[in-house]
């Protein structure tokens, strides 16, 4: 697969009913098996293989079991989710129907990102359509199986991005992340085995049923497998989604997008890391640099401490406040940047917020404390001599 790609280009090339139809002729098990040997992890960032989440909940026992399609894209610089929604929904849709079947579940659920309720009309005349068609209802292409889907908007809360929060929510409780363990392969919606994946997880699964597992282990590394699509934006000549082999240096995709003059790029997200020129020949992978899809790119002329602040506004705004790490940390770290930028925060006191940051990262509960200290710690790290000369003063 070329580099130089750019949109859905593989995604446009897949016919999602063939996809179905190919996996409705195979036994659950066999298709568990399909997902597996692709190598496939999740789309949205947190790379668990898909394949061993299907097969938990294939084997859980329960009343009912549910399919939750994560498309509550609240991840800032993050848009590649909607384009796929809105160009190529049987393909997510083809892909949860796959995932019913898989592990026995007859309902699944689209959790829609509150901002994107003008995509609602379209998508439920294509679940419409599919009904119409055979492909979802009672009985899926005249077989004795039967899965359908409904949609449920979010209200536009970061934290249910997290998939416990997001059932929460769809619980009508307020989104907080839950206890884990149990996972909710065994105890996830009503208390029932559910699996939980991302739109773009849900694509490549009916692109791996059209086109073979083996296709898409071809593709990227040994352990980060298939295409990946990025949402690029920021200060390069091209912003837009591209799609790239999975294992593409930071240094090429980059040159793609025209922002090689760059001296920094966020990736993940604010909640990623972010990564300075020095260190531009890393891999976009599961194994090195990890990302939801969010690339930032910062040119030459970028207050980094700028960036830092905005990020951690961000966080402290979205914050459940269910876990004192959280919520009390992202507002210190803030508070310290300010310091930084009035001249009032001293060396000793920024050591002490890199120790906060790693606290957190420790000990929040869920997955928004954790990272929400990466760029802030990111940033420190990279970019000291940008920093450096506006920390002094007594310390705090």
């Amino acid at each position: 697969m070329n580099a130089n790609r750019k949109g859905l280009v593989t995604f446009s090339t897949i016919d999602p009913d063939a996809a179905l139809r190919a996996a409705v002729a195979k036994t659950r098990t066999e298709m568990i098996a399909e997902v597996t040997a692709s190598k496939l992890k999740g789309r949205g960032g947190a790379g668990f293989p898909t394949g061993v989440k299907w097969n938990l909940a294939a084997a859980a026992k329960g009343d009912a079991k549910y399919v939750i399609c994560n498309a509550d894209e609240g991840e800032p610089g993050t848009f590649k989710d909607r384009v796929i929604l809105s160009e190529v929904p049987d393909l997510v849709f083809a892909g949860m129907t796959i995932g019913g079947i898989a592990i026995g579940s007859a309902k699944g659920i689209v959790y829609l990102r509150g901002e994107y309720a003008y995509l609602r009309a379209q998508l439920e005349e294509a679940l419409a359509r599919r009904r119409a068609a055979g492909l979802l209802g009672p009985q899926i292409l005249s077989k004795s199986v039967g899965f359908d889907i409904e949609i449920r908007m979010g209200s536009g809360a970061y934290v249910c991005g997290e998939e416990t929060a997001l059932i929460e929510s769809l619980e009508g409780q307020r989104g907080e992340p839950r206890n884990r363990p149990p996972f909710p392969v065994d105890t996830g919606l009503g208390g029932q085995p559910t699996i939980v994946n991302n739109v773009e997880t849900f694509a490549c699964v009916a692109a791996i049923f059209a086109k073979g597992a083996a296709w898409f282990a071809s593709i990227g590394t040994e352990k980060s497998t298939g295409p990946k699509l990025f949402s690029v934006s920021g200060d390069c000549a091209n912003p837009g989604v591209y799609e790239f082999p999975m294992g593409i240096t930071v240094a090429e995709l980059l040159r793609e997008v025209g922002g090689e003059d760059a001296k920094a790029v966020q990736i993940g997200g604010a909640s990623g890391r972010c990564v300075p020129a020095s260190e531009f020949a890393r891999t976009i992978s599961y194994e090195d640099i990890s990302t939801g899809g969010s690339v930032m790119v910062f040119g030459p002329q970028r207050d980094m401490l700028a960036v830092a602040k905005n990020f951690m506004e961000f966080f402290v705004e979205e914050s459940c406040g269910q876990c004192t790490p959280c919520r009390e940390g992202n507002a210190k770290l803030l508070e310290g940047i300010e310091m930084l930028e009035e001249g009032r925060c001293s060396a000793r006191y920024l050591d002490e917020l890199l120790t906060l940051g790693e606290v957190m990262q420790n000990a929040s509960k869920c997955g928004l404390g954790q990272s929400s200290p990466n760029a802030f710690l990111s940033i420190v790290s990279h970019f000291q001599d940008e920093l450096m000369g506006r920390t002094h003063g007594p310390a705090r």
